[in-house]
């Protein structure tokens, strides 16, 4: 039996195709032995070395966040507690504050002109901000004993500026204070 020359001449075109995919295959596998082949093995050492350290890392990151997320309770008491102890009820603040103010005031020997409030509300945090203003007379150490009770005063306060003038053989102080009520 014999083969037409059309026949043969398709089938000698499609094995040459063939065997010339199998010939860029190889070279690509000698490609790619020869550069792996080329990494010592101190670099692979080294490369494992270095993920494992990463692993570590990463576990660490874990381990921080799981305890992170287990002390989210405790952390919301505390705000709580912090804002129940902190912030004054809006009801009875404004004269809290103002005995707290007057009796540092009076235990420090400065003379007060007297306290001006401002409040803003802020009802997506539940707190009003209070703004006080006031202007105090005393010498220098008073005046430092002064902002030293606020400091310590059991009532929340940010010192927000003071401004300083010399008045008739006295310091004057100019004060804004902020503080936060519950609402």
């Amino acid at each position: 039996m014999m083969i037409p020359f059309r026949a043969w001449e398709a089938a000698k075109k499609w094995t040459g195709i063939a065997l010339a995919v199998l010939v860029v295959a190889d070279l690509a596998l000698a490609f790619f032995f020869l550069n792996t082949a080329r990494e010592t093995p101190e670099a692979l050492r080294a490369e494992r070395d270095r993920l494992a350290m990463q692993a570590r890392l990463l576990g660490a990151d874990i381990a921080r966040g799981d305890k992170i997320r287990a002390s989210l309770p405790q952390v919301g008491k505390d705000c709580d507690a912090f804002y129940r102890a902190s912030f004054l009820d809006s009801a009875t603040g404004y004269s809290q504050i103002e005995a707290d103010l007057s009796a540092i005031a009076e235990k420090t020997g400065v003379k007060t002109s007297g306290f001006g409030f401002k409040r803003k509300d802020i009802p997506e945090r539940g707190v009003s901000e209070i703004s006080v203003r006031t202007s105090v007379n005393a010498d220098y150490a008073q005046i430092i004993q002064f902002i030293n009770g606020l400091e310590r005063s059991k009532n929340f306060y940010l010192v927000d500026s003071l401004q300083l003038a010399s008045s008739e053989g006295s310091i004057r102080l100019e004060l804004e204070l902020h503080t936060y009520f519950r609402i």
